[in-house]
């Protein structure tokens, strides 16, 4: 139980449906969803898509998804990739060529082709129980209408502002300037874009008017894509893959999203005793900060197009993990990972919803960096994603760029299973932190016996660009201990991430959590 004396959150208790995200209206907007008689996949979609208005900074109609989903009676675990592809044309040579070592961030080469729509079009269809239009409903309202933007919301607008380019500056901009905390904030032209999909389906989105609209965008940064890339674009069912840390299953969504990666991290950890360790301390944070170096190594060398990946058997073996762990020491940080590894490899915005029937949803949906490409369409405002930004562009890897080609992703729904019985849907965002923010909530969970809530607003730190960042929640003289054993210490202005997550009770009830560091909340009835 948590200290009341102390600022916190209580779990969210409720036993006919719960919802978890990162804003409030969106988790309100699912609850009344359910409470029409719609299922968690109708609720899962209705406040995905009204994110895009809430948080556009993070996600939006010009982005893609991933899933994993349950159905009602059911405890097997299915996923569905709603990610798009690299149009036809593209090439990494052509970058090459011109002198390029990656894809650049904010450029028509880094979009791919958005895939959200086409998942959620065949959600809709094949899952759900109200239809597009009831689905649709709420964001279409809220983009006319607007919505207040949210504190954490209007952080990041300033932090990524700069990333808007041309028309999307007019679009993404209240009177020219980041809005404050509270302006409201409207997408007309995206209501119209979800009209016309409620009405006539994916199509609208993929042929016609609203396609051309984005073509003439892209096309005119310098972009090679086409009608046909557009017309070709189809989501895909696939399969979860899984593994076991100290008697829970951590199951994830296959590449090309990195959830290999979080497996591959804690059957790293668990060749240590992590449950020993001081939870805040930093011994524990050292240990897994050089697993989460070492898994993400593995990410890099293997996670690409389900096509293309290399040896993922390799990556989640147990042998694999045994001689991984013996690569870290326990008393000095590594300069060196990928050199290190070499021996090892020589032969990878969230919402989930629980309904009555617990049927349960992890849907996570995204443009990647904050604004994403930083370019929108002229008439309609759709905002691209740089998920291309995703391939590498060296010759020969498997994840490098080319044309139908869908990229290295770096967002992951989780769910959690005991004892062949599906116990949580969760998830975490935060870019490339989310495969270590998995493992930490498994290892929260099990290491340490935290609850769902406790065990989210834990203190985080994360290893990139060669710093290693924390939170404040790490107090001064492990931040201290952490140098001294050779780590870059930096500590962190923004918060590391966002998570959201249910627990299935056994008895019935319903557990929502829901990160404090974002707007959002759970909400059950």
């Amino acid at each position: 139980m948590r200290d009341f004396h102390l600022p916190g959150r209580s779990q969210v208790l409720a036993t006919e449906g719960m919802c978890a995200t990162s804003h409030p209206l969106a988790a309100a907007t699912a609850i009344d969803i359910l409470k029409r008689g719609g299922n968690a996949m109708d609720a899962a979609i209705a406040g995905a898509v009204l994110l895009g208005i809430c948080e556009p900074q993070m996600t939006g109609i010009g982005g893609d998804c991933f899933v994993l989903y349950t159905r009602p009676g059911e405890q097997e675990i299915r996923a569905l990739n709603g990610s798009g592809r690299a149009p036809a044309a593209a090439r990494a040579r052509a970058l090459r060529d011109e002198g390029l070592e990656a894809v650049p961030l904010r450029s028509a080469h880094a979009v791919t082709v958005p895939g959200a729509i086409d998942a959620f079009c065949h959600f809709s269809q094949t899952e759900g129980r109200l239809g597009l239009d009831a689905v649709l409903a709420p964001a279409i309202h809220y983009a006319e209408a607007g919505v207040p933007v949210a504190p954490r919301v209007a952080f990041d607008w300033a932090n990524d502002a700069d990333a808007l380019q041309g028309t999307a500056r007019d679009t993404y901009l209240v009177g020219g300037a980041v809005p404050r905390v509270g302006q409201i904030f409207r997408a007309p032209g995206q209501a119209e874009v979800l009209r016309r999909i409620a009405k006539n389906g994916r199509d609208a989105f993929y042929s016609g008017e609203v396609t051309e609209d984005m073509l003439a965008a892209l096309q005119a940064a310098g972009g090679l894509h086409s009608a046909e890339d557009f017309a070709a674009t189809a989501c895909t069912q696939t399969e979860p893959v899984s593994g076991s840390y100290r008697g829970i299953d951590l199951v994830e969504h296959p590449p090309n999203g990195q959830g290999a990666t979080a497996i591959l991290m804690l059957n790293i950890l668990a060749q240590f005793d992590i449950a020993a360790m001081d939870p805040w301390g930093a011994e524990r944070a050292h240990i897994e900060v050089e697993a989460a170096k070492l898994a993400y190594d593995a990410r890099n060398r293997f996670v690409a197009d389900p096509d293309h990946t290399a040896r993922l058997e390799h990556m989640l073996a147990p042998e694999t993990a045994r001689k991984l762990a013996a690569l870290i020491d326990p008393k000095r940080t590594m300069t060196a990972p990928a050199e290190l590894s070499e021996a090892v490899h020589k032969d990878t915005i969230y919402i989930t919803v629980v309904d009555r029937d617990r049927m349960a949803v992890s849907l996570i949906y995204s443009i990647f960096h904050g604004f994403g490409s930083g370019i929108a369409s002229e008439k309609f405002g759709i905002l691209f994603q740089n998920r291309g930004a995703g391939f590498t562009l060296q010759e020969g890897h498997p994840n490098e760029l080319a044309g139908g080609k869908r990229p290295m992703h770096t967002i992951i729904p989780g769910m959690l299973r005991e004892g062949g019985r599906v116990t949580m849907p969760f998830g975490v965002m935060g870019g490339a932190y989310q495969p270590h923010g998995h493992a930490r909530f498994v290892s929260n969970l099990r290491d340490f016996g935290m609850g769902t809530q406790a065990a989210i607003d834990a203190p985080r730190c994360f290893h990139e660009h060669g710093k290693l960042r924390v939170e404040r929640g790490y107090a001064p003289e492990v931040r201290q201990a952490l140098a001294d054993l050779g780590h870059v210490v930096e500590l962190r202005e923004t918060a590391i991430g966002g998570a959201q997550a249910i627990r299935i009770g056994a008895d019935g009830v319903l557990e929502g959590a829901s990160d404090p560091r974002k707007d959002g909340c759970a909400s059950g009835y």
